[in-house]
């Protein structure tokens, strides 16, 4: 299908530019984003009257894009995931993870502005491209780390301990979802560490009470016993 490009698209054209493309690439994307018109004697002679007003609605979009830019580019977003002991994230980060994260951080983005080849399934520094207008694009860095003390050595470009705390949780306590497996872990662990302590409570509650059963049959036994020694003096 040949169509009337309304503004630059990276590998295909500039604006105003008449190319062919793939139909199922024009119907999904090209047309239904208002980025181009089918090529035909009215499109082409309605594009040539406004030419003028797309050429500048486009200049202000790349104008604000700019200003933008200059904050977003080179911009450390941090994101804190679990990760194993080899640095594997149990999980992985995609585009729409780092568009919240942005999105946190004042930046709004569309996810189909984040450029990423792949989901990030690993800690480290990773560059992403976002892109702010068909003439401009920012470069940030995705600064994916267990905490934030990991995320400030990386962008310093420290080397990071993968194995350091691996089992345990921030509060220093034993995270038991990072021993498990996945799924693995069982149903009633809480409840057995719970049942045990309530175990322990009442053999502690079984002994006092056999104690105390075992002083009263004591002194019931002795003062039998001062009374029998006493009849017997008669």
């Amino acid at each position: 299908m040949e169509v009337i490009l309304l503004e630059r698209i990276e590998k295909l054209g500039q604006m105003g530019d008449v190319v062919k493309v793939k139909d199922g690439f024009a119907r999904n994307f090209l047309l239904p984003q208002k980025k181009a018109l089918r090529a035909s004697d009215d499109n082409l002679a309605y594009f040539e009257k406004e030419r003028v007003t797309l050429e500048a609605n486009n200049l202000e979009q790349k104008k604000e894009a700019e200003i933008i830019l200059k904050k977003l580019d080179n911009y450390n977003l941090i994101v804190i995931r679990q990760a194993g002991e080899t640095g594997q994230l149990y999980g992985s980060v995609n585009a729409n993870d780092i568009k919240i994260a942005l999105g946190e951080n004042g930046f709004i983005v569309e996810k189909n502005q984040i450029k990423l080849e792949k989901p990030i399934k690993e800690l480290g520094v990773h560059n992403v491209s976002v892109k702010l207008h068909p003439e401009v694009q920012a470069i940030i860095s995705v600064i994916v780390s267990r905490t934030d003390a990991e995320a400030e050595k990386l962008i310093k470009g420290d080397e990071i301990n993968i194995e350091d705390n691996k089992n345990l949780a921030e509060d220093g306590t034993i995270n038991i979802e990072e021993i498990f497996e996945d799924g693995a872990i069982p149903e009633n662990i809480d409840k057995g560490i719970d049942d045990s302590a309530e175990e322990i409570e009442d053999k502690k509650n079984e002994m006092d009470t056999e104690e105390i059963n075992d002083e009263i049959i004591s002194e019931t036994n002795n003062s039998e016993k001062e009374e029998d020694d006493g009849s017997s003096k008669y």
